[in-house]
C-alpha cells in the first residue's frame, strides 16, 4: 500500500485578488501539478464515505484530534485513473494512503457489492471492506471542485488553489460528467491549501503570506454535507 508520512497542512480562504497575486509569484519558482490541463487547472470529483451515524462528519465538526475519511477520487472525469484514498488526521498533521481502482470495482462498491474488496490482497481495499461490512460505511455525497496546484521541491511543498466547490448532494452517479450539483462557496471564494514535510521554506512562506493570514479549519466534505 502506498503510504505517505504525516505532513503539515494549513488552509486559508482567499479572494480572487489574493489568488492572482500569489499565483503570479508562485509561477516563477514552482512547477504545475501533473494533472493540469492547458489552462493549468483540473477538475477533482470525490465520492466520500460515512456511516449511518455520520461519524466522519461529526468528528470533523467536533474537532476530534484523530480521525479518518475514505473517498474515491476521479480527475478530469477520466475513469481510466481512479483512486481509493484514506485521509488520516492527527492534530495538525495529515497523511494519505491510496490505491488504484478500476471503474468496475468502483461501480460495484457504489451498488453495495463489496465482494471484490474481500477478494483483494491490498490492505487498503481490505480495510474498506471491513469498515463497510462491520461499521456500515457507505458512499454519502459527491464533492467536486476546480484545482490549480504547484509543487516546490524544498520541503516537499504542495500549494493548491481550489475554487468552484460543488456538492452532488446525495447522488451516487459518480461517473456522470453532467451530474447536477449545487455551488457551495460564494463567488470569488478560493481555498488555499499548503502541505509540506518538516519545514516550510521562507521563500514560500513569504509568497503565500501565511504570517498575515489566519489558518482555519476547512473541510470540503463537511461543507458539501450542509444540505444532507
Amino acid at each position: 500500500m502506498k503510504s505517505q508520512k504525516f505532513r503539515h497542512e494549513i488552509k486559508h480562504y482567499i479572494n480572487s485578488s489574493d489568488y492572482l497575486a500569489i499565483r503570479s509569484r508562485l509561477k516563477h519558482i514552482a512547477y504545475p501539478d501533473r494533472f493540469a490541463v492547458n489552462d493549468g487547472s483540473y477538475t477533482i470529483r470525490s465520492l466520500y464515505f460515512d456511516n449511518l451515524n455520520n461519524k466522519a462528519l461529526l468528528e470533523k465538526i467536533n474537532g476530534v484530534n484523530q480521525r479518518e475519511k475514505f473517498r474515491i477520487r476521479l480527475y478530469n472525469h477520466d475513469p481510466s485513473y481512479i483512486r481509493l484514498e484514506k485521509k488520516s488526521k492527527l492534530n495538525s498533521l495529515c497523511s494519505k494512503d491510496s490505491v488504484l481502482m478500476t471503474r468496475e470495482q468502483c461501480q460495484q462498491i457504489i451498488r453495495g457489492d463489496i465482494r471484490s474488496l474481500l477478494a483483494s490482497d491490498h490492505p487498503l481495499l481490505q480495510e474498506l471492506y471491513a469498515k463497510m461490512r462491520y461499521q456500515l460505511l457507505r458512499p454519502r455525497t459527491i464533492v467536486e471542485y476546480t484545482r490549480e496546484a504547484y509543487c516546490y521541491p524544498a520541503g516537499n511543498v504542495r500549494i493548491t488553489f481550489d475554487s468552484n466547490l460543488r456538492s452532488g448532494l446525495l447522488s451516487r452517479d459518480f461517473f456522470n460528467p453532467e451530474l447536477p450539483s449545487l455551488s457551495i462557496t460564494s463567488r470569488g471564494q478560493i481555498i488555499l491549501e499548503v502541505k509540506y514535510d518538516e519545514f516550510l521554506p521562507a521563500l514560500i512562506r513569504d509568497i503565500i503570506q501565511t504570517n498575515e493570514r489566519r489558518s482555519t479549519s476547512i473541510s470540503k466534505y463537511a461543507a458539501c454535507r450542509i444540505y444532507g
